[in-house]
């Protein structure tokens, strides 16, 4: 399989769940030779270990270049990520250059290698090692001056200060995760959040088609948050819709259904989407209701757009 579909999700799932403690700058471009970060990190200021975001929380307290791998990394791939660490502070020294500034080394970036395992083989090749005294199992760390970690998501102790990152892991690691969050109680912010970002990906997948036995593996990881979600989101677009057009007659509280659905999946109704409105509303409930949740903007702008066939 592929990086790219888990870096998307870990990328909108990173950028959605740091976003409130800092910057957050997805797929920044290094200058030199022209390389990728999935996630550049900039903490708020003054901000401190969010206790809530757990693990995740604390390597947000710093300037950090995160990579979420969806397989173990070799060796070369761990390689190239702190070569994209040492580009960037190349970039950071011609501007303190440039700006007759200083750059203190621990205000340097840290990199932040996302596994969803890592062999003693390749941690030993590495260097690495544990500092059980500051961190938990399973996080790992180069020798001092690289500024690199490594996380071990299959390693990661079973709690609450862990739960956000193991969320990023692969087969039972990944089902416990899913399991937890979904125990947490239903009006919990981090839980919505989070369970909406699990179902967005697994319809995400689901609809790229051509899907591997990872793939699916990964969709059954997800079923249970997708499911609880769907209904909830389903009840939520149905109860707005009959408050709000009790007063306005049968298909007038249908069309709030409607538009209630495509807003609380795409976050805002435009003109685009109020467009094809009319034309879902010639389905029945039944069979309108499963394809906004689970179509793309694009694939309902297409289907039921006005120059549809």
């Amino acid at each position: 399989m592929t990086r790219q579909p888990h870096d998307q999700f870990a990328k909108q799932y990173l950028e959605e769940l740091l976003s409130p403690l800092g910057k957050v700058e997805v797929s920044r471009e290094i200058t030199d030779e022209v390389r990728q970060v999935d996630i550049l990190f900039f903490p708020a200021p003054s901000s401190k270990a969010d206790l809530q975001m757990g693990l995740l929380g604390k390597i947000a307290t710093g300037v950090s270049l995160l990579e979420p791998f969806r397989n173990q990394p070799n060796k070369t791939e761990v390689r190239n990520c702190i070569l994209k660490l040492f580009s960037y502070y190349g970039e950071l020294q011609r501007k303190a250059r440039r700006e007759s500034t200083s750059l203190p080394e621990d205000d340097l970036p840290r990199l932040w290698i996302l596994a969803t395992s890592a062999s003693e083989n390749l941690l030993h090749d590495f260097g690495a090692t544990l500092d059980l005294e500051n961190w938990q199992p399973g996080v790992y760390f180069l020798a001092k001056a690289l500024r690199t970690s490594v996380v071990a998501i299959n390693q990661l102790p079973l709690t609450q200060e862990t739960l956000l990152l193991r969320m990023l892991g692969k087969g039972e690691t990944q089902r416990q995760a899913v399991s937890e969050l979904l125990a947490l109680p239903r009006n919990n912010p981090l839980r919505q959040n989070v369970q909406q970002l699990l179902a967005s990906w697994r319809i995400t997948l689901i609809n790229q088609g051509n899907l591997t036995e990872d793939d699916q593996e990964l969709i059954m990881n997800l079923s249970q948050a997708y499911s609880e979600w769907r209904e909830a989101t389903l009840q939520e677009g149905r109860q707005e819709g009959r408050q709000e057009g009790r007063q306005e007659g049968r298909q007038e509280g249908q069309r709030l259904v409607v538009e209630n659905l495509l807003r609380v999946r795409f976050g805002t109704l435009d003109a685009e989407l109020l467009g094809v409105v009319e034309t879902i509303l010639q389905l029945p409930p039944e069979e309108y209701s499963p394809l906004l949740l689970e179509l793309s903007r694009q694939e309902l702008l297409t289907r039921f757009g006005a120059d549809r066939n």
